[in-house]
């Protein structure tokens, strides 16, 4: 409970504008209230009050500053931020997130997690882990935990709390407040050295151990794995333990590093029968996330995207195709063409599929996230031309991100213009398609961009059919991604000879 009494009651106003409804939650350093929103009417916000000394002000000033400068979906909107001098209360307004925290939702399952959940839950707080790392200056968490986790009704989890987070500053020795709670932060929270990212790889660890034990354990002691559900895959195991190293140094190093370990696993490739899972990991490296994002409207994203994906099910298999855009409408016009339905008349399921190749129609993000649990070897990212932050971190995130652009010699600028505009962001990965681009048109922008990922699209009517000119350029677009099964298949033949 909060120390200080607070200074809101039921039908207290705040800030002239939010009227409380009832009290969510409190802490020994706050309150958090429901409020209704007095000048929009039927919207409904969390007001957390803090009452105490100025040392925990300070605290929430600074939470206020770092939530407001953060963008992602899995993190609350802060709107509002005043203080009220007279009783020393500050108020910190954001979104208002409906459902249940992860520590009622075990309660709820009697300290079960279905199977299924876990490793996709591991990938969404990673998703929100990677963000904040890799902010400058790089954002610490410090108090990932069951309570300060709430999951949606649509079953995605949302960091809630932001009062002991801090941004990482490279030259102190040590932090100055030692916070965290008992059994989920990391050991250097208590100890010497300052906390970095690899403190809340641990305590992701220790969250993992928690859901994997049925609440039993989050700190790995003797014996501890024989208490491990025994329904779930052994390799999540390594995983946990090395996340709980007590020296940092022995720890995953970073949230990107996890994610390809657990893209790797064999919780994404299920052994086929009479393949032992050593025999399926020589030929699967885990899903790989291939996002084609347009410099504008026109530009040929969605015919890339899918000629890239037939291309890749051609040299591959097991490829999904996702239009990740809530109102788009070439997936679903298309749609309508392979399953013979009348215009308008949207089918009930959002996935259909092409000569194998997997299209899923106007997916939400968390829906990748799932996808990426899953077998799929291939996963391309139709993004459109939209820039918007959810798109956009998507592109970032994935591992070969495609820009496409015009290729008119009036209009080759605008990939430059968009390589400036994001110059903040690492774009060694990048990968530049110009379709119908002249050779000329390539060599100026390869030179500008001091990029050699720069590609002419030849003329392509139909990216669903096969095309040798295009699949040349994909070859070299994608050298060393997809093994050479042409050369692969002759070997041995020479050897059955």
């Amino acid at each position: 409970m909060m120390k200080q009494p607070s200074q809101l009651e039921f039908g207290s106003i705040v800030g002239e504008r939010y009227r409380i409804v009832r009290t969510l939650g409190s802490g020994g350093m706050s309150r958090v209230f429901m409020a209704e929103d007095l000048k929009l009417p039927g919207k409904q916000w969390a007001v957390k009050e803090s009452v105490a000394e100025p040392q925990v002000m300070k605290l929430v000033r600074t939470e206020a500053e770092m939530l407001i400068s953060l963008s992602h979906p899995r993190l609350p909107r802060i709107v509002d931020f005043f203080e009220h001098p007279p009783s020393g209360a500050v108020y910190l307004v954001m979104d208002y997130i409906e459902g249940i925290t992860l520590e009622a939702y075990m309660k709820g399952y009697q300290g079960y997690i279905p199977q299924e959940q876990i490793v996709p839950f591991a990938l969404q707080v990673l998703d929100v882990l990677d963000y904040l790392h890799t902010r400058q200056p790089p954002v610490i968490y410090r108090d990932l935990k069951p309570t300060n986790i709430m999951l949606t009704p649509e079953m995605e989890f949302i960091l809630i709390d932001f009062g002991i987070a801090r941004s990482y500053k490279a030259e102190l020795d040590q932090d100055t407040v030692k916070l965290g709670t008992v059994g989920f932060a990391a050991p250097e929270q208590y100890g010497a050295g300052q906390t970095d990212a690899r403190s809340d790889l641990y305590s992701l660890g220790a969250l993992l151990l928690y859901l994997c034990t049925g609440g039993k354990y989050s700190e790995w002691t003797a014996g501890v794995e024989g208490y491990i559900r025994g329904e779930l895959s052994r390799h999540l195991i390594p995983v946990i333990r090395k996340l709980l190293r007590q020296n940092p140094e022995e720890r995953f190093q970073s949230a990107g590093e996890v994610i390809g370990e657990l893209r790797r696993s064999a919780d994404f490739q299920p052994a086929q029968q009479g393949i032992s899972v050593n025999d399926a990991s020589m030929d699967y490296a885990g899903t790989r996330v291939v996002a084609v994002l347009g410099v504008s409207a026109g530009s040929g994203a969605t015919h890339t995207a899918i000629t890239v994906s037939h291309y890749l099910a051609r040299r591959s298999r097991s490829v999904a195709l996702v239009e990740l855009h809530s109102t788009a409408k070439a997936f679903a016009r298309l749609q309508e063409v392979v399953e013979g339905t009348s215009v308008g008349q949207m089918s009930s399921s959002r996935r259909f599929e092409v000569d194998g190749v997997h299209y899923w129609r106007q997916t939400s993000r968390a829906d990748v996230i799932s996808l990426l649990g899953g077998s799929y070897r291939f996963i391309v990212l139709d993004l459109g031309s939209g820039q918007d932050n959810e798109r956009l971190e998507e592109f970032l995130r994935a591992d070969y991100p495609l820009v496409v652009g015009s290729g008119a010699e009036w209009r080759v600028q605008d990939i430059a213009g968009l390589a400036r505009s994001l110059q903040r962001h690492p774009q060694h990965k990048w990968n530049y398609c110009l379709p119908l681009a002249t050779s000329e048109a390539v060599r100026r922008l390869r030179k500008e961009l001091d990029h050699d990922k720069v590609f002419a699209l030849p003329f392509h009517s139909d990216p669903i059919e096969r095309d040798d000119e295009m699949d040349q350029v994909l070859d070299e677009l994608f050298r060393g991604v997809i093994p050479d099964t042409r050369r692969r298949r002759f070997a041995f033949l020479k050897r059955r000879r």
